[in-house]
C-alpha cells in the first residue's frame, strides 16, 4: 500500500534539496539528514496509506496502471480497509513525532517542523475531507507544490538548518513539470473518476483545454530556467536541465491522445535527476 515505487519519487526529490544545499557550501551532516529522512519517509507512507483508504471504492473501478489506480491491496481484499486507516495515523503520529523531537533538540529549525506539518496536511487532505482537493480540481495542483516543491525545499532545510525562499523558485520548473505529469496520470482515470464524481481537471476540461494548459506549463518551465539561470539556479543547472526538453515535447504531442502519456513521467524524471546530480557535482567542485 506504501507505492514503493512512487516513494522513490519522494526520496529523488528530498534529495534534490539536499543537493542544493551542498551545492551552496552546507556540509553533508549525517544525523540531521537520517532523522529528516526517516520523518520524511514515515509522513509520506501515512499519506499513501491515506489516500488508499480514501480511493478504495474508485480504485475497484479503475484499470490499475503502474501510475494511477492505488496499489491493489485493499481492493484485492487482502486486508481490510481500516488497517489503511490506522497504518496512516500510526505512520503519521511517528513521522510528525521524529521531526518534533529533531526540533526540540535543536538539530532541525521550526521551518522543517512547519514544511512536514503543511505537507502532511495537504497529503492528507488530498483525498479525505473535509478538503477533499482531488474531487474538487485542486489536486493536480497539491500534489504538484507537496512532491515537487516541499519535498526538495524540506531537503534543503534539513541539511542547511534554514529556510531560503529562493529554493522554492529554483524548484519551480521542476514543479511544473510534475503538475504536467499529473494531469498525464489524472487522465488515465478520468472516465471512472467522472462516473464517481471526483471532479479532476480531466474530468472538467475538454481535451483540447487540456493539452493547451500542459503546452503552456511546459513552454513557462523552460523559459524559467532561462529566467532563473545565474541569479537563482547556476547556468550548468540550467543547461543541464534541457535534457527533459524532448521527453516534455514527446509528452505533449501525445497527451490526451494516448493512454499513457510516458514523456511527461520522464521529463519529470529527467530534470530531476539532472539537477540533483549537477547540484552536487558544483558542491564537489567547491
Amino acid at each position: 500500500m506504501s507505492r514503493p515505487l512512487v516513494l522513490v519519487s519522494n526520496v529523488l526529490a528530498w534529495l534534490l534539496g539536499v543537493s542544493i544545499a551542498f551545492g551552496n557550501g552546507e556540509p553533508i551532516e549525517l544525523t540531521s539528514l537520517g532523522l529528516g529522512f526517516s520523518a520524511m519517509m514515515l509522513v509520506s507512507v501515512s499519506v499513501h496509506y491515506a489516500n488508499e483508504y480514501a480511493d478504495c471504492q474508485t480504485d475497484a473501478l479503475t484499470n490499475r496502471t503502474i501510475y494511477s489506480g492505488g496499489s491493489g491491496v485493499l481492493t484485492s481484499g487482502i486486508v481490510p480497509r481500516k488497517l489503511a486507516l490506522q497504518a496512516a495515523w500510526a505512520t503519521l503520529i511517528l513521522g510528525v513525532s521524529m521531526q518534533l523531537l529533531a526540533f526540540c533538540f535543536g538539530m532541525h529549525p521550526w521551518s522543517a517542523l512547519a514544511v512536514i506539518g503543511v505537507g502532511a496536511v495537504g497529503g492528507w487532505m488530498y483525498s479525505l475531507p473535509p478538503l477533499k482537493l482531488a474531487w474538487h480540481g485542486w489536486g493536480e495542483l497539491d500534489n504538484a507544490l507537496l512532491g515537487a516543491n516541499m519535498l526538495p525545499v524540506y531537503g534543503y532545510i534539513v541539511s542547511s538548518r534554514r529556510f531560503d525562499f529562493w529554493v522554492i523558485l529554483a524548484c519551480l520548473p521542476f514543479t511544473l513539470l510534475a503538475f504536467n505529469n499529473l494531469l498525464a496520470v489524472t487522465w488515465v482515470d478520468r472516465e471512472v473518476d467522472s462516473r464517481v464524481g471526483k471532479r479532476t481537471l480531466a474530468t472538467r476540461w475538454s481535451n483540447r483545454r487540456l493539452r493547451i494548459l500542459y503546452g503552456l506549463v511546459a513552454a513557462i518551465s523552460f523559459l524559467l530556467l532561462l529566467l532563473l539561470s545565474n541569479w537563482i539556479i547556476p547556468p550548468e543547472v540550467a543547461i543541464a536541465s534541457v535534457t527533459a526538453l524532448p521527453f516534455a515535447i514527446w509528452g505533449a504531442k501525445t497527451y490526451t491522445r494516448n493512454k499513457i502519456t510516458h514523456g511527461s513521467i520522464y521529463a519529470m524524471v529527467a530534470i530531476m535527476v539532472v539537477q540533483t546530480i549537477t547540484w552536487f557535482a558544483i558542491g564537489v567542485r567547491s
